[in-house]
């Protein structure tokens, strides 16, 4: 039972550098706000912000998730609180470990093995299985601006599968029925999801000095449409819209913040760049903490704004920001604000799929995942071989999925490391209080805990599904542990 919670040495760690397994460090603290920002300013606040205030009900017209209304500034603040104290965690051991993998990776240092698998199987859930919510609202995204241009796709190569099946709305569910039929079953599937999912999976195989200036150009284009709407919607706020302030008091804000915790899930991200980050301890920080802070000043501002300019329970639509400047007569710039959105969200998918391929890389390398998803490139110096079954796999998923419950599994799977990051930092102080700290989180015996606490606090807002189907990946992963990564752990065969 203790060779479960072996601790790989953090010496051991650092030894990859330098290697034929090793990743090459390109990215600047500039890089990593910017990754921050194209990860965060995503579908949380073009997407989830409008399930959060409107609240979500299910086919059979029950309460799945209570609306915050015009609150929900208040769970964004609650998440900036939570997600701070997660971060400097997270700082404190990214500059210490500046390697592939993230919570992995820290897991591996600090709680053992058994822990480490768990973190990056749970990893999984907030990348892969993220992006397919991510790659679904941009494909929403996609159709309103194609019907700016007066063209209209089938509404079956627009509609997956699950998304029909789940949806509250009769003229959505009843695509079940009248959409064209395939060996029996209804055909519908998320084309344009799969299609920017394949094509980030293209950019991403060109190497990360060229992904980090795509998302650069495309950070800046999302900035400016932001402006854009704060300019357009502030002149429209109408006061009234304010009331009630809170309809379902603080479970409508609680219940918020679990769902749009999926928005501030990039500072994680900004984790996996580690190993091809330039001077990782003074930067690495600066781009987790740097990029939290701004993310979350711009949550806040939309949040005011959107739910001033309509009733909130106009919000619970695919495109709430666009929803919005239509009803208030912002045609225009609704079309603009869903040309921004489809930049805006392909940055999440560049981002989110560029961390997931690091995490399989890290586990391979320590033997926990066959060799093969440990192979770089030569010349790019990258993890292809993850980062090419990664796309396809998500994109296969974006054909059929729903966005609604692929997010509450990211959060869930989310919330779950960065506690045990925050439950890391404090093992680390009691197992190797000497070792150099480049960034040391301030007051630890009392942040790290409320960290913890936090975290699974907003996890107890999620739905029971969320937390069920959370069970058996679990249960799926230590099966897959005890078959193959046990047996041919490196730690365990030196």
């Amino acid at each position: 039972m203790a060779n479960l919670f072996a601790r790989k040495p953090i010496a051991e760690l650092l030894a990859d550098e330098g290697t034929s397994q090793s990743l090459k460090r390109v990215l600047g603290a500039g890089d990593l706000i910017m990754l921050a920002i194209g990860a965060v300013i995503g579908a949380g606040i073009f997407g989830a912000i409008g399930t959060a205030a409107a609240g979500q009900i299910g086919p059979n017209g029950e309460v799945i998730r209570y609306a915050a209304g015009p609150a929900l500034i208040l769970s964004f603040v609650l998440l900036g609180g939570a997600c701070a104290l997660a971060g400097l965690c997270y700082a404190e051991l990214a500059a210490m470990i500046p390697q592939a993998g993230s919570a992995y990776a820290y897991s591996y240092a600090t709680l053992g093995e058994i822990v480490a698998w768990i973190i990056g199987w749970d990893l999984i859930l907030e990348y892969a299985v993220g992006n397919v919510a991510v790659a679904i609202s941009w494909g929403d995204y996609f159709t309103t601006l194609l019907r700016g241009f007066g063209l209209e796709l089938p509404v079956y190569l627009t509609t997956g599968y699950r998304t029909a099946l789940l949806s509250a709305t009769p003229a959505v569910h009843d695509l079940l029925n009248s959409a064209p039929r395939v060996l029996g079953f209804p055909f519908l599937i998320n084309l344009p999801a799969f299609a920017i999912v394949m094509a980030i999976t293209w950019l991403l195989l060109r190497g990360a000095r060229e992904s980090a200036r795509a998302n650069t150009i495309m950070v800046t284009i999302k900035l400016l449409v932001l402006g854009l709407f704060m300019i357009a919607g502030f002149t429209a706020i109408n006061p009234a819209n304010y009331t009630p302030f809170a309809p379902n008091g603080f479970t409508g804000i609680h219940q918020g913040a679990a769902i749009v915790f999926f928005a501030y899930i990039g500072f994680d991200a900004i984790s996996t760049a580690a190993e091809e980050t330039s001077n990782p301890q003074r930067n690495l920080p600066i781009g987790i903490l740097g990029g939290l802070a701004i993310c979350t000043i711009i949550y806040v501002v939309v949040g005011i704004i959107i739910t001033g300019m309509v009733p909130y329970k106009e919000l619970g639509v695919a495109d709430p920001l666009a929803r919005a400047l239509e009803l208030t007569g912002f045609t225009n710039v609704a079309w603009i604000v869903a040309l921004g959105a489809i930049v805006s969200m392909a940055t999440v998918l560049l981002v989110f799929q560029y961390g997931q391929p690091r995490i399989f890389f890290a586990m391979a390398r320590d033997g926990l995942l066959p060799q093969w998803a440990a192979r770089v490139d030569p010349k790019t110096r990258i993890p292809y071989t993850t980062t090419l079954v990664t796309g396809v796999v998500v994109a296969v998923a974006s054909l059929v999925g729903d966005a609604a419950e692929t997010y509450d599994l990211t959060n869930i799977g989310t919330l779950f490391a960065f506690a045990l990051v925050c439950a890391g930092v404090l093992v680390l102080r009691v197992k190797e209080p000497a070792r150099p700290r480049p960034f040391k989180v301030p007051f630890v015996w009392g942040v790290a805990p409320a960290g913890v606490l936090a975290c699974l606090y907003i996890m107890y807002g999620l739905p029971p599904q969320a937390w069920s189907r959370f069970g058996w990946w679990l249960v799926i992963g230590l099966i897959i542990y005890g078959l193959y990564g046990y047996p041919n752990s490196r730690l365990r065969a030196v």
